[in-house]
């Protein structure tokens, strides 16, 4: 029996690539996805996981609650808010449609669980082009956003600081933390408890929010900004379950 279902959503890409040679010129296109790390580390542990990539999640992410509530836990990763505010119907044939911002935000309110991962397309990511500030859910998330390009890019690398260490997502995790590369920076709410942070940043911060628990992680889950000695550390499996076990505890007891 499963230990729970987890919908991740976002965290791929198409690649164009233009070729100029001389006076000739030719593009290719390919596809990527950054998913497997958490999944795996999810997956290993009994949880499943069910990737809706960026592309996909313009139709297919859910329009009804009901929908959200046969997940314990959804991620957000890389993935902007418009994907979720330009459903094809609204662009394509002027039909109004749920807002699934407001519908996610509901969904935490109601009991679940949800965790926003840090990237170039989320929290306000590039030119602020994951544009989530002033949104519907930005109201569940436990940390404020800013209105501009929130990258803070850390090429010298920077490791984590511990700020709560007998937190129950930290446990049985080495205190030292491998060096990242980049995190989006935000303002933690009164009601977070900040677990990891750097130079006065949130990196983890969590809340209760209504009946269920909202994250926001920072850092990315996938390169650049996670390199290998995170990606491949000997915790980073034991850290997402831990978080998936704490965020969705009351659901999952509920249920």
């Amino acid at each position: 029996m499963s230990r729970g279902r987890c919908l991740f959503v976002g965290e791929s890409w198409i690649i164009e690539t233009k070729h100029i040679k001389g006076v000739d010129a030719f593009s290719q296109f390919g596809y990527g996805e950054g998913v497997e790390w958490v999944r795996k580390a999810l997956e290993e542990s009994d949880i499943e996981v069910v990737h809706m990539p960026a592309h996909s999640a313009i139709r297919q992410f859910p329009t009804e609650l009901s929908e959200l509530q046969r997940f314990d836990l959804i991620i957000f990763s890389d993935i902007g808010a418009n994907t979720f505010l330009l459903h094809p119907d609204v662009t394509t044939s002027s039909k109004a449609v749920p807002n699934r911002l407001a519908l996610v935000e509901k969904y935490v309110a109601e009991g679940g669980a949800f965790v926003m991962v840090g990237g170039y397309l989320t929290f306000q990511g590039i030119d602020a082009k994951g544009a989530y500030a002033g949104s519907p859910l930005e109201i569940a998330l436990p940390v404020t956003l800013h209105k501009t390009d929130d990258r803070r890019e850390m090429p010298q690398g920077y490791s984590p600081e511990v700020l709560l260490p007998d937190h129950p997502v930290l446990a049985g995790i080495d205190s030292k933390w491998p060096y990242m590369l980049f995190y989006n920076l935000t303002k933690a709410r009164p009601s977070a408890e900040v677990i990891l942070g750097y130079e006065g940043d949130p990196i983890l911060a969590i809340h209760d929010y209504g009946k269920g628990r909202a994250a926001a992680f920072t850092p990315d889950t996938a390169p650049h900004g996670a390199p290998p000695a995170f990606l491949e550390w000997e915790f980073f499996n034991r850290f997402w379950v831990n978080l998936f076990d704490y965020l969705t505890r009351a659901k999952v007891a509920a249920r």
